[in-house]
């Protein structure tokens, strides 16, 4: 699943061919039509956005648009006329613009929806701090992850909440949890606050540093290297599910991060 360092890529991409520029045309097909989605042509594009795992794309006149890809959506932007490098028939959503065609492909989660409502939205409006944003506000992710219902969950379940801090998935907690040494199974009620928040900090900069990367290219130290050595120690690097995580695996190692149990 896209983490919240693709998607801020994704927003950058699109961002200079989208923003200030009015929608000619837009459609929908793949999995399902987008409701009411003829109501943003002709309107301007005010702003492309990542918030968390999100995508959001603000219209002129208080609409907004939101996608979520999961496992396998993705954005991709054309020259008009330009072939396309998946079948039209896996497009969820197509913009034109003049000079660009911006289209969403296999992404489930394909809605629009009025702006004031976002604060209310069974999803937007539960999330996080953004870990990515300019103003992140890392007191109240501690916050969050003190909750008293938090307590017993593992750290690791705890930062792929997206309602505790947002943007982080599968690859970016096992490298944050190798990153600082903590048990990927530790409560976190058991954790100290400076622990807590060395784990908040490196996220974001993890976050921080891949944004900034092209994808593919920053450097993973556990995550999908199961066997592999250690790059402190050489100790071979292992992978499990995590309890109710399936099909999520945490990667760790045993050594460093002291996992190794009967």
């Amino acid at each position: 699943m896209p983490e919240g360092d693709t998607l801020h890529r994704t927003a950058a991409g699109l961002r200079p061919y989208l923003v200030g520029r009015t929608v000619t045309a837009a459609r929908t097909g793949g999995q399902g039509a987008v409701p009411q989605v003829d109501r943003i042509v002709g309107r301007e594009i005010r702003s492309v956005e990542a918030l968390g795992k999100n995508l959001l794309i603000r219209f002129d006149g208080d609409l907004e648009l939101r996608t979520h890809l999961r496992m396998n959506g993705s954005w991709h932007r054309y020259r008009p006329g330009e072939r396309w490098r998946r079948p039209p028939s896996r497009a969820r959503l197509v913009l034109e613009v003049p000079g660009a065609v911006a289209v969403c492909f296999d992404a489930p989660v394909v809605e629009l929806f009025e702006e004031r409502a976002e604060a209310l939205h069974p999803s937007l409006g539960r999330l996080g701090p953004d870990l990515l944003a300019s103003d992140f506000d890392r007191d109240e992710a501690l916050r969050r992850l003190r909750a008293p219902g938090r307590r017993d969950e593992t750290i690791s379940a705890a930062l792929l909440d997206q309602r505790a801090l947002a943007g982080v998935g599968n690859i970016w907690r096992n490298e944050t949890l190798f990153a600082e040494r903590v048990d990927p199974l530790a409560r976190v009620g058991d954790l100290d606050n400076d622990t807590l928040r060395r784990l908040v900090d490196t996220a974001r900069r993890l976050l921080t540093a891949s944004a900034a990367t092209a994808p593919g290219r920053a450097p993973l130290h556990v995550y999908r290297r199961t066997g592999r050595p250690c790059p402190r120690c050489r100790t071979a690097i292992r992978s499990e599910p995590l309890p109710g995580e399936t099909p999520r695996t945490t990667y760790c190692c045993p050594r460093c991060q002291g996992t190794e149990r009967a």
